[in-house]
């Protein structure tokens, strides 16, 4: 079993209250029409989820045109819409929104914060690398 399968199988047990903000993501492959579903870590701003992931990954490339995703979240299956946010300039600033609601996230990024606020540098150099993943969750009932 590889990390991610012990993760996965984790998220689908009572015990995904431990696993703070990692969800599961499922979205269907536009070439192969398979599903995919992998963990993620996201940022929650009410019905949206910001999931930052690194361009040399391919999962996300199935959401080039937007399309429907289902999150396994909290312990509930729910249906969102994920788009991509790419351009460098937004990506950075949406860095350091991420890392001001979870600010433990900036060490293993390598991004210095000063203040609660992150090194621009350091944000502009992560965004070459970093993208986002927007979803809007369909499902309201998840507070």
């Amino acid at each position: 079993m590889k990390g991610n399968d012990f993760v996965v199988w984790l998220l689908r047990t009572p015990l995904h209250a431990f696993m703070g903000n990692t969800a599961l993501i499922t979205v269907i492959g536009r070439k192969t029409g398979r599903t995919i579903t992998l963990p993620v870590s996201y940022d929650r701003e009410g019905d949206t989820l910001w999931i930052l992931t690194a361009r040399n990954r391919t999962w996300w490339q199935n959401l080039a045109q937007g399309a429907h995703v289902t999150l396994r979240l909290r312990g509930r299956d729910v249906d969102g819409y994920g788009e991509l946010l790419r351009e460098e300039g937004a990506v950075a600033a949406q860095i350091g929104q991420y890392v001001l609601h979870l600010p433990l996230s900036a060490r293993w990024l390598g991004l210095r914060v000063n203040n609660g606020v992150a090194s621009c540098e350091d944000s502009a150099r992560l965004a070459k690398d970093q993208l986002f993943v927007k979803v809007r969750i369909s499902d309201s009932r998840l507070d």
